[in-house]
């Protein structure tokens, strides 16, 4: 079986389709559209010069969280 991915530009494609999988001799699945968060990623990677390094990131969750307890404690 092969897989692959088709872009309808007249809707009577569609109706061709359909009628191929009537026939069993092929069958349609609606691709999974991405995610929100993944499409939020995307944008704001692309406007970054480069990703933060591991490292930042562990600091920032560190920070965070110590800030976090430091309120707890009141």
């Amino acid at each position: 079986m092969e897989t692959i991915r088709v872009e309808i530009l007249n809707p009577k494609a569609k109706n061709i389709l359909k009628g191929l999988a009537d026939l069993n001799l092929i069958s349609i699945r609606k691709e999974r559209k991405k995610s929100d968060l993944s499409e939020i990623l995307k944008c704001l990677r692309k406007n970054s010069d480069e990703s933060p390094s591991l490292e930042e990131i562990t600091a920032e969750v560190e920070a965070v969280r110590r800030k976090r307890y430091e309120n707890q404690n009141c």
